[in-house]
């Protein structure tokens, strides 16, 4: 008797260490200040909330072209819709219109499958880089250098990216034409051909 007693004592007194000596479940994870710890996956979230929305756009050539390219659009905090990217293929020094088209539709051999220039407001055809009205989808034209390439840099103010609202750029297109836009000609500046075409996406 007595030896099962100092059996089950020094049986207990070593399951009491034991459960003393167990760190205690959670003890390295960050603790909030106000005492609580942060949910799961909560600094994941909050990056990807800081992340801009943004959308890519290849252009390919239309029938007879080799004018191609890659853009991206990013929605700026401080309002509207940069693109930024490259157009490449083009006659050295040329300058050539540059729209966004109602449609990301690019199937047809010269481009008309993406249709007229993206105007919600049914503006006029215009200048956007001066005051007065415009399509939303009219820029500035693109120049080329002497290689052939051109670095596109361009903002659409009151353009907007996966807000599906009217503004929303996300599955319209963007058309490269064969000569520059000459901001007054309706309804689309006289810009002529279609040489390369690429949906928003």
């Amino acid at each position: 008797m007595m030896f099962k007693a100092i059996a089950l004592t020094t049986c207990a007194v070593a399951l009491g260490l034991a459960a003393c000596s167990k760190p205690a479940e959670n003890a390295s994870a960050p603790v909030a200040a106000d005492g609580a710890a942060p949910a799961p996956g909560a600094p994941e979230a909050a990056a990807a909330d800081a992340l801009p929305p943004t959308a890519l756009v290849a252009l390919v050539p239309t029938k007879d072209s080799k004018v191609s390219g890659t853009l991206t659009l990013t929605q700026e905090r401080t309002g509207g819709v940069s693109i930024m990217g490259t157009v490449g293929n083009l006659e050295p020094g040329s300058r050539h219109g540059f729209h966004v088209h109602d449609k990301g539709d690019c199937s047809a051999p010269d481009g008309s499958s993406a249709g007229a220039h993206f105007n919600p407001t049914s503006m006029e055809h215009g200048d956007p880089s001066k005051a007065g009205a415009h399509h939303l989808g009219d820029m500035v034209n693109i120049e080329a250098d002497a290689q052939g390439s051109a670095q596109v840099r361009v903002m659409i103010p009151d353009a907007t990216l996966h807000d599906n609202g009217p503004n929303d750029l996300i599955g319209k297109g963007i058309i490269v034409h064969a000569d520059p836009d000459d901001y007054t000609t309706q309804p689309s500046g006289n810009s002529g051909a279609r040489l390369a075409c690429g949906r928003i996406a």
